[in-house]
């Protein structure tokens, strides 16, 4: 359930990383919230990722899925 509540966040903030040529695929959740994520595309090399990652996505992961405590990028 918990999955599934983060992919649906997923979709609210992948239209913004796909404007810009990017995506993000959700690979795991951890029993203590931590969420792994892969960008791709222009993301996965962009040098901002890591920004992208914990101000944007980790941020508004944290807002609509409390359980979510970090994300990471594998």
């Amino acid at each position: 359930m918990l999955e599934e509540r983060i992919k649906t966040a997923l979709e609210d903030v992948r239209p913004s990383l796909q404007a810009d040529g990017g995506d993000v695929e959700f690979v795991s959740v951890s029993e203590d919230g931590v969420v792994s994520l892969k960008l791709t595309g222009a993301c996965g090399s962009c040098p901002m990722s890591q920004m992208t990652l914990r101000m944007g996505i980790e941020k508004y992961l944290k807002k609509v899925v409390p359980e979510v405590t970090a994300v990471i990028g594998v």
